[in-house]
């Protein structure tokens, strides 16, 4: 069996040109271009990449966007400063600070200083207290990026045993979180490090989401035949982007798999831009 390949370029694109007309829609109709500012501290290359490809996605569906680069060193209440200028701002909508921020700043301060209805991230306690109870302000872009392709796919979650291994608070808590939603009604098991024999509770797994940022941590025999594999990592190994998943064992057993490149990625920036256009709409209270 070769699995279906869930194509998240594709999928994103739609998002995107989703997003597009109706962030034209709440110009014609308010004169207000949704705006996403972007903090970047110190020159981490990849940081650089994530940032570039935001600014590219934004100018491609009409949105504003506005990085603000700091060097290494800048001090926590510089940047606390900086937030509450663009906190501030009303022609401002979604507030991004690019992790992983330098060793002298507190990244859980700094993230709880961005005010809740610009924190386009839903890193915010608050935003993340909104999520658990059913009634999401913004939802977190990784997971709603997975949870928008399942729909788009087709892929029944009701009664399914989900599978999440890692548990971070901006991937592996907030996934698990939305799949016992009502509606969703997944049955969820999150794996991490001190989890007692891994490989025997994936293969339990309907649903497989890897967000473990291992090379390749979830070998063929960890998947149970028919189940579908959602992969999240993605890690360079020599020349090579590979994902927590072996693609091409995982492949020949899933029933639908994501692959790296080209899954979940897109998805998580198109996500990005959704809640962009979704806090300017609440600003135009529209």
């Amino acid at each position: 069996m070769s699995a279906q390949v869930i194509d998240g370029k594709s999928i994103a694109k739609s998002v995107r040109q989703e997003v597009a007309a109706a962030t034209q829609q709440l110009l014609t109709a308010t004169g207000i271009v949704p705006h996403l500012a972007a903090i970047l501290v110190g020159n981490d290359p990849a940081s650089e990449v994530y940032v570039r490809n935001k600014e590219r996605a934004c100018a491609a569906v009409g949105l504003k966007s506005t990085v603000h680069r700091l060097s290494a060193e800048t001090t926590q209440n510089e940047l606390l400063a900086l937030i509450e200028l663009l906190n501030r701002d009303k022609e401002v909508h979604g507030i991004l600070v690019q992790l992983p921020l330098p060793q002298q700043l507190d990244s859980m301060s700094i993230l709880d200083a961005v005010l809740p209805s610009k924190d386009v991230d839903a890193f915010h306690p608050e935003n993340t207290g909104l999520m658990l109870q059913g009634r999401p302000r913004f939802l977190p872009c990784t997971p709603a990026g997975i949870m928008k392709m399942l729909q788009v796919c087709g892929i029944q979650t009701v009664g399914r045993h989900a599978v999440v291994i890692g548990r971070s608070d901006i991937v592996g808590k907030p996934m698990a979180a939305l799949l016992v939603q009502k509606g969703v009604d997944a049955t969820v098991t999150i794996c991490h490090s001190r989890t007692v024999d891994i490989s025997r509770v994936c293969r339990g797994a309907d649903i497989l989401i890897a967000a473990v940022g291992i090379p390749e941590f979830v070998k063929g025999d960890m998947i149970k035949p028919g189940a579908v594999a959602i992969d999240v990592g993605i890690n360079r190994v020599g020349e090579r982007l590979v994902g927590d998943i072996d693609y091409a064992a995982a492949s020949q057993v899933a029933s639908a798999i994501t692959p790296v490149p080209g899954g979940v990625g897109p998805m998580t920036i198109a996500m990005l831009l959704q809640n962009t256009l979704t806090s300017a709409k609440l600003a135009a209270g529209s």
